[in-house]
């Protein structure tokens, strides 16, 4: 009897997981659907990563951005299939930005202000081993809380230089832990959570963005917004000393190419000796200088 109310049991559970599956795969097309339609109501389309990012940080950054960006997480079948569906021209093309863990990104920020937005709501997080270094890791000179002891074997292993003050081990000066790329191994990671340095950052990481037709991918919209604002400056000024220097007067420049012909003028005024109110005084100036040379030279007393 046991044995087959087992297998009744069993024949039943099997019948459920089976109904469950018929019943997802209905709603398939519905998600499909709902998911399009919600596509081409944004003027912006991206793509994020959201691989190893825990739950309590995915629902703070959602409730964060909520008033300008809406996330859609979703499995990465339907995503593609939902681009597919779209209206939107070369949406498709960003199905090639889909990572492991995706998630849609809707919004009405372009996409370089986007990029700009979700690394602003990143935050710091321990390393772990196996990950690969963001930037240079490197431990600041100064006293800390850590007490002597197997401490500063760990830091020593390290190459950090030590010594003990007050009871407590201070780090003789900046040194670097870990390279920029490279592989934090175990060792690296007890020595972090020593120190308490969090060189992690986890957040939305964006792939790609879709906008007007257009497909922006992560390297093009990782902006260095000082470098960008320095080269536009040293483009003025190029293009300001080209226009003065050819003769191209332009709204920008008329000002100092006036200025430049009243300077030559006054300097030819001045050296062709031309009698005339606006140089007068520079003229008495150079007579004036002339008669002191030359009575240097000719030693008169």
């Amino acid at each position: 009897m046991g044995n087959r109310a087992h297998i009744r049991d069993g024949k039943k559970t099997g019948t459920k997981i089976l109904q469950v599956i018929v019943m997802l795969k209905k709603d398939k097309p519905k998600e499909v659907e709902k998911l399009s339609k919600l596509i081409d109501e944004y003027p912006v389309i991206g793509i994020v990563d959201i691989h190893k990012l825990p739950s309590r940080q995915m629902q703070s950054i959602k409730q964060k951005l909520r008033d300008r960006v809406k996330v859609i997480v979703s499995r990465k079948n339907i995503i593609i299939r939902a681009l597919d569906n779209s209206k939107k021209k070369e949406l498709k093309r960003l199905k090639d930005k889909i990572t492991r863990e995706p998630a849609l990104i809707l919004t009405d920020i372009n996409p370089f202000r986007l990029y700009k937005v979700l690394n602003e709501n990143k935050s710091p997080a321990p390393a772990r081993e196996g990950d690969t270094a963001p930037k240079d890791i490197v431990a600041k000179a100064g006293p800390t809380e850590l007490m002597p002891g197997p401490a500063i074997t760990a830091l020593q292993k390290l190459k950090i230089k030590t010594k003990v003050e007050a009871g407590k081990i201070s780090i003789l000066s900046d040194s670097l832990i870990c390279k920029k790329g490279q592989k934090i191994t175990k060792e690296i990671v007890d020595v972090l959570g020593m120190l308490k340095i969090e060189p992690m950052e986890i957040g939305l990481n964006l792939s790609g963005a879709w906008e007007n037709g257009i497909i922006y991918d992560k390297d093009t919209l990782a902006i260095d917004e000082e470098e960008y604002k320095n080269k536009i400056c040293s483009s003025v000024k190029e293009m300001i000393n080209l226009s003065v220097c050819i003769g191209y007067p332009t709204k920008e420049t008329i000002e100092i190419m006036i200025q430049k012909a009243y300077n030559e003028m006054k300097n030819l005024g001045i050296e062709a000796n031309v009698i005339e109110k606006d140089i007068i005084e520079d003229l008495l100036a150079k007579a004036e200088c002339n008669a002191v040379g030359l009575e240097s030279i000719a030693k008169i007393s």
